[in-house]
């Protein structure tokens, strides 16, 4: 694989070190975290004693970013990729961007210490990629602050969180009932009262830990709402894009994993007198995915050094997100086939590839809702 041209001997430095630091702290634990739902509570401590936690969201320390999300996702365990995503970076950059002083200092410098974990609390049952139909409401409160009541579905760290960045609707007029005009995003603490969560067992990431969070009566003080009230719109529009980003860069890592699986069993395994990679369409299909791979690394790459310089634009996050997680669909069915009746175990690497790929062309955006964006 070319490295991106904005790649310097810092940057392969650093990404042989996050690899290093990933080895050691995630792959002897992964299968493990699949089964019990989520990773170990040290492994945040671990991961934010390395540094990885705190990359930058913007400017040039992107790029170290960049890097590490390519990296997180090349360890084939999209579940711990896509917690640590929404860690590091999809709820915590509403607070990078959005957040007072006053936040920042009790959210999101815990968050990076790895001492507090974030999660994103806004798909719903009726408002998932459109989020138009979202139910959960905070109303003012007599004595002061707000009530929060509602159901959020597909929490990624949602029975671990300490904290929910969560998006309700705070006004009810006509004008604004069908859209997100009249929308605000709380910061909610996990141990208030009448916050209830329960893990949910899906097809892929397993190690996500996602889950249902229902607030009931919630109590958010006043200080709590995060950005504009009412205008959460803009705020989740640009969080999007950056969460898009992301998801396409790790999806990216995730494809080289697949491959570097796929191309050690079609060299190794025999079928008539040779090993798979003797045969050309086994060849063939190997070639195709590994171009597109290509392509979309480079697009990755390309579009991690816009968001860098301030220039990043939504179809361009779009278009990254929608052909990375495609991809990895692509590939993972390619290895799961090529492993034949053993990929088909639910043990084998080849079926959690492939159960976790599907995951991701509907996470931030389903593919159907990307394509007419583009």
């Amino acid at each position: 694989m070319n490295r991106a041209s904005w790649e310097t001997s810092r940057h392969e430095e650093f990404r042989t070190r996050v690899r290093d630091v990933l080895r050691n702290v995630v792959l002897p634990h992964a299968d493990r975290w699949e089964e019990q739902g989520h990773p170990d509570p040290s492994a945040w401590k671990l991961l934010a004693e390395e540094g990885l936690l705190a990359r930058g969201h913007r400017g040039e320390a992107f790029l170290e970013s960049a890097i590490l999300l390519e990296e997180l996702g090349r360890t084939g365990y999209a579940g711990v990729r896509a917690g640590v995503g929404v860690h590091a970076y999809m709820a915590t950059s509403y607070l990078d961007m959005f957040g007072t002083p006053a936040q920042k200092e009790a959210y999101l410098e815990p968050a990076r210490r790895g001492e507090r974990l974030a999660a994103l609390a806004i798909t719903e049952a009726e408002a998932g990629s459109d989020l138009s139909r979202l139910g959960t409401r905070a109303r003012r409160r007599d004595g002061g602050g707000l009530l929060v009541d509602g159901e959020k579905l597909y929490v990624a760290n949602g029975t671990q969180a300490s904290f929910f960045v969560t998006l309700v609707r705070t006004r009810d007029d006509t004008a604004t009932a069908h859209g997100l005009t009249g929308a605000s995003l709380l910061l909610i603490d996990a141990d208030s009262p009448g916050v209830h969560r329960t893990g949910q067992r899906m097809l892929g990431w397993r190690s996500a830990d996602i889950s249902k969070v229902v607030f009931e009566d919630v109590v958010v003080p006043e200080d709590r709402v995060l950005g504009r009230w009412d205008r959460a719109l803009m705020h989740v529009v640009q969080g999007l894009d950056f969460e898009r980003l992301a998801a396409g860069l790790l999806a990216v890592g995730g494809v080289a994993h697949c491959l570097e699986l796929l191309n050690a069993h079609i060299r190794r395994r025999r079928v008539k007198n040779m090993p798979l990679y003797g045969h050309q369409a086994v060849r063939h299909a190997f070639a195709e995915l590994t171009a597109d791979h290509e392509l979309v690394t480079q697009y990755g790459r390309h579009a991690a050094l816009l968001h860098s310089r301030g220039e990043l634009d939504s179809r361009t996050a779009t278009v990254l997100k929608l052909k990375a997680t495609e991809l990895a669909v692509q590939a993972a069915h390619v290895c799961l086939q090529f492993h034949g009746a053993q990929g088909c175990l639910d043990e084998s690497t080849a079926a959690r590839l492939y159960r976790d790929a599907s995951a991701g062309t509907i996470a931030a955006g389903a593919s159907e809702l990307l394509r007419d964006l583009v």
